[in-house]
C-alpha cells in the first residue's frame, strides 16, 4: 500500500517572488505615495521606455489591464462592426471579448497540435472579404510562427494584433521579441503573469508613430490635451502604483525567465515515459513557460488533478470549456466537433506548478506524483 506525503507546493506562489524583492518594491510603492502623482506620472513614462525597449519597438503604452490593451488595439486599427478578425478558440475569453467589443466578428480557428498555438492553414482557409486583422496568441509562454503569418497578412492586405498576454520576453521564429511583429500587440501584467503587477495592468507595444499617438489618446478618454476631447476614448490608464512595482520586476524578467525555461526542462526529463505527454521546448527562447501544460490522455486528467490536490499539490485547466463553446459565445453558432484539436485539448490539459521560485526538490516531488498516479 502506498502512503502519500502531504506537502504545499501551489500552482503560483506569488507571496515566494514577493518575499524575494519586498525591500525594492516597499521604497518604490512609499515613493508614488509620497509624491501622489497617481496616474500618467514618472514611472509610467518610464515604464512605457523601459517595457518598449525591451521589445524592441519604437512605444509602449500602459494601460490598465491586457483586455484594454487587446480592446484600444483592436479600436486605434479601426476594426468596427461588420468585420472580421481571426483568432482562436483556444484562448482565455479577453481575446475574443475584446474584438465584440469592437462590434466585430470573431472567426475561431483550431490550434496546432504540437504547439497549441494557432492552425495556420486554419487561418488561411478562414480569410474571406471581410476579414480585417488576424489575431494570434502567444499561448503558455510560446510565440506563433510568425514568418508565415505575416507573409499571408502580407499578401492579403491584413493586420497583425499580437496577444502576447502570456509571452512576456519570448523570441520569435522571425527575430525579436514577442509584440515586436505586429501592427499593434497586446500584454497583459496579471499578478500571476510572467511580468505581473499588483493588481490590473497591461500594455499595447508598436512602432507606428502615429498608432501610439492615437493609443495614448484612447487610453485617457480620447484627450489630445487635458479637458480637450478630438474622439470619444476610454479610462485605460496604467497607474504609478502598478507602473513603479513593474519597473522593478522588468528588470528580473530575463532571469525569470530562464529559470522557468530550466524548470520546464526538468520536468520534462522527470516525466519522460510517465504517460503524460510534455510539451515540445522549441530552441531560440520562443517559450518562456508562463504556464507548463501537459496532456493526460484517456480521460484520467480529472483523476489526476483530483490525486495531487490530496497530496497538496496545485493544478489548473487552461482552459476547460474553449470559446466557441462558451454560453456567451452561442451567437457565433459554432457546435460541439467544429474545432476538433481544441476541444481534445479542453478535455486533456493540465498545468502543474510553475514559478520562478520552485526549487528543483519541488519539481522532483510534483513529477514523481504524476509518474506515480499515472503507473497505477
Amino acid at each position: 500500500m502506498t502512503v502519500m506525503t502531504k506537502t504545499d507546493i501551489p500552482l503560483v506562489d506569488l507571496k515566494a517572488q514577493y518575499r524575494a524583492i519586498k525591500d525594492e518594491v516597499r521604497p518604490a510603492i512609499d515613493a508614488v505615495l509620497e509624491g501622489m502623482q497617481l496616474n500618467l506620472g514618472p514611472n509610467v513614462r518610464a515604464f512605457d521606455e523601459e517595457f518598449a525597449a525591451f521589445c524592441g519597438v519604437k512605444h509602449a503604452i500602459g494601460v490598465g489591464s491586457g483586455t484594454d490593451a487587446i480592446q484600444l488595439a483592436v479600436r486605434a486599427l479601426g476594426i468596427s462592426a461588420g468585420d472580421e478578425v481571426i483568432t482562436v478558440s483556444h484562448t482565455f475569453f479577453a481575446t475574443v471579448e475584446a474584438i465584440l467589443y469592437s462590434g466585430a466578428r470573431p472567426i475561431l480557428v483550431d490550434v496546432d497540435e504540437k504547439t497549441y498555438n494557432m492552425d495556420l492553414v486554419a487561418a488561411t482557409q478562414a480569410i474571406t472579404p471581410r476579414t480585417k486583422a488576424i489575431m494570434p496568441v502567444h499561448l503558455y509562454g510560446r510565440t506563433v510562427d510568425m514568418k508565415p503569418l505575416l507573409a499571408l497578412a502580407k499578401e492579403k492586405g491584413l493586420q497583425i494584433i499580437e496577444d502576447a498576454c502570456q509571452s512576456h520576453g519570448a523570441t520569435l521564429d522571425v527575430g525579436g521579441k514577442a509584440g515586436s511583429a505586429g501592427r499593434a500587440s497586446a500584454f497583459s501584467f496579471y499578478c500571476s503573469k510572467n511580468l505581473g503587477a499588483y493588481g490590473e495592468a497591461g500594455s499595447i507595444t508598436t512602432n507606428d508613430d502615429a498608432l501610439a499617438t492615437e493609443l495614448r489618446s484612447l487610453r485617457e478618454h480620447g484627450q489630445s490635451t487635458r479637458y480637450y476631447h478630438p474622439v470619444v476614448g476610454y479610462n485605460a490608464r496604467l497607474d504609478e502604483i502598478q507602473a513603479a512595482i513593474l519597473r522593478i520586476k522588468l528588470r528580473k524578467l530575463p532571469a525569470w525567465n530562464a529559470r522557468r525555461l530550466a524548470i520546464a526542462r526538468r520536468y520534462n526529463d522527470r516525466l519522460a515515459g510517465s504517460g503524460v505527454i510534455v510539451p515540445e521546448i522549441p530552441e531560440g527562447g520562443r517559450h518562456v513557460f508562463h504556464l507548463y501544460v501537459v496532456r493526460v490522455p484517456d480521460g484520467r486528467r480529472d483523476a489526476l488533478r483530483a490525486s495531487l490536490g490530496e497530496r497538496g499539490i496545485g493544478t489548473g485547466v487552461h482552459y476547460p470549456v474553449p470559446i466557441h463553446l462558451q454560453e456567451a459565445a452561442g451567437f457565433l453558432g459554432y457546435r460541439q466537433g467544429d474545432l476538433p484539436v481544441t476541444e481534445r485539448l479542453a478535455n486533456e490539459v493540465l498545468s502543474l506548478p510553475m514559478y520562478a521560485e520552485l526549487t528543483d526538490a519541488q519539481v522532483d516531488v510534483v513529477a514523481s506524483a504524476v509518474a506515480e498516479f499515472m503507473r497505477a
